[in-house]
């Protein structure tokens, strides 16, 4: 792979990771069915726990500039085995996200087509169970195989297309917020929590997984330059900036139209139509496309790198890892993703899913905060391009915030979670430990040699796999 990407461009792909479905969907279908106005509060809760991973997440980057982000970094220091849990499982969790984003999207997809007097036939509105007559959600599983093509253009071409399409999401999420305010109920946001606190955290174990894209960022370490120093500082802007659009939104959401009414599939766009706003609602529907696909981009393209690195590693056959001769892509990986997210996409609905996103992104932040508080005091002397704060304190807070909302998720939710890792280790004890072995005879990372690695040049190719 080549390097390309500057801190603007990786900043713009952890924001495009994090604003999208979070706001232009799964916010009103929280503040419905779970937290109602306290959706605020479930954003800054989870906000806080997406923080304390955040600083270990940056703290690695910054230290080991190579592709696999939690992969990498728990393998390093926890060993093989459980890098390998940690990758097996976030590589379902990144496919997932694309579903889930890629269903928020289609709901507004839908709006528009009706602004204009196009209605698609019952059956290709939303997967089974999530209407009458629903079978498959169609545009959903358009949207999956569209960016799985962009992608596969190449690194540079995708990353200018995300890019701009990152600043016209901000530009209209701005729009949002400064119009919204002026057309606030200040009555709609009483009761301010409904169903009560727990409630509000029940919402913020749902909408985890939308305020931690920089752990997708983190995997493209191999196609940034200067990797050590930039991608910390693009991890800390790109969070930044998306919470202060999140709780600006939340307000505008809950505020505009009452929690009980909020469509779950167009919340924003809905809501401003409530109030009169048709015009800017179809200019919201318009963002909230080109938002969320932005998401859908950087979680398929982490995907794409995290399935790479276990195949670069040997812990997964070579072909799916295979980078295009010509465009400098897992191309293979990535048609795969994308045909998978658009099967999930297609059939289950967002709830599941989000679910299913969320146990898993939560365990791999635990363990990230783990493997940097036993690193920092196993070797000190590695040289590290941001250090985490408050040692031991955040690392320590990332883990228990991680286990308390992991504990609010549903029972059936830790039944597929548990199935899908009893295959990976199946998987690993059949194919990867003998593999790996072959492939990588000095392991992936050898930490005591990090200070030699260079992160401004194309890295060294790996070697080739023995036959």
């Amino acid at each position: 792979m080549v390097r390309t990407l500057g801190l603007t461009q990786l900043t713009m792909i952890g924001v495009g990771a994090i604003i999208g479905a979070g706001i232009f969907s799964l916010a009103a279908a929280v503040a419905r069915d779970t937290a109602g106005p306290a959706v605020l509060i479930s954003f800054l809760v989870a906000g806080a726990a997406s923080l304390c991973a955040a600083f270990a997440y940056a703290e690695f980057a910054g230290m080991v500039p190579k592709a696999g982000s939690s992969y990498t970094y728990c393998a390093a220091v926890l060993g093989e085995v459980v890098g390998w849990i940690v990758g097996w499982d976030l590589l379902l969790e990144y496919t997932a996200i694309v579903a889930v984003v890629a269903i928020g999207m289609s709901g507004y997809l839908d709006f528009l087509l009706n602004a204009v007097g196009l209605h698609l036939p019952t059956w290709a509105l939303g997967a089974p169970g999530t209407g009458d007559g629903h079978r498959i959600d169609l545009l959903a599983v358009v949207i999956c195989l569209a960016v799985a093509w962009l992608l596969t253009r190449g690194t540079r071409t995708s990353a200018r297309v995300e890019t701009v399409l990152t600043i016209i999401k901000i530009a209209i999420v701005l729009l949002v917020i400064v119009v919204g305010f002026t057309k606030i109920n200040t009555g709609n946001l009483h009761p301010f929590a409904p169903f009560g606190l727990g409630g509000a955290f029940t919402g913020a174990a749902t909408v985890f997984f939308a305020v931690f894209g920089y752990d997708a960022l983190s995997t493209a370490a191999e196609e940034s330059v200067e990797a050590r120093r930039k991608l910390p500082k693009a991890m800390m802007l790109s969070l930044g900036i998306s919470m202060a659009l999140y709780v600006l939104v939340c307000i505008v959401l809950t505020g505009l139209q009452h929690y009980s009414e909020l469509n779950p599939k167009s919340g924003i766009s809905s809501a401003l139509a409530s109030v009169g706003m048709s015009g800017l609602a179809n200019v919201v529907a318009v963002g909230a496309v080109v938002g969320i696909v932005t998401v859908t981009f950087s979680f398929m393209m982490g995907a794409s790198r995290l399935w790479y690195a276990l195949s670069r590693d040997g812990l997964m056959p070579a072909w799916f890892g295979a980078i295009h001769p010509k465009r400098k892509v897992p191309h293979r990986a990535t048609w795969i993703i994308g045909a998978v997210s658009a099967l999930l996409a297609g059939v289950l609905p967002i709830h599941a899913v989000a679910e299913l996103t969320n146990i898993g992104v939560l365990l791999a932040f635990m363990v990230v905060c783990a493997a940097v508080l036993i690193l920092r005091y196993r070797k000190p002397h590695l040289k590290r391009g941001f250090r985490c704060p408050g040692m031991p304190v955040v690392p320590v807070l990332g883990i228990l915030f991680s286990v308390w909302l992991m504990s609010f998720l549903q029972w059936d939710t830790w039944v597929r979670l548990g199935g899908w890792l009893v295959v990976g280790l199946v998987i690993y004890a059949a194919y990867g430990y003998r593999r790996t072995r072959q492939v990588m005879p000095g392991d992936s990372v050898d930490l005591d040699a990090l200070d030699d690695m260079s992160d401004s040049a194309e890295p060294e190719p790996a070697p080739t796999p023995t036959p």
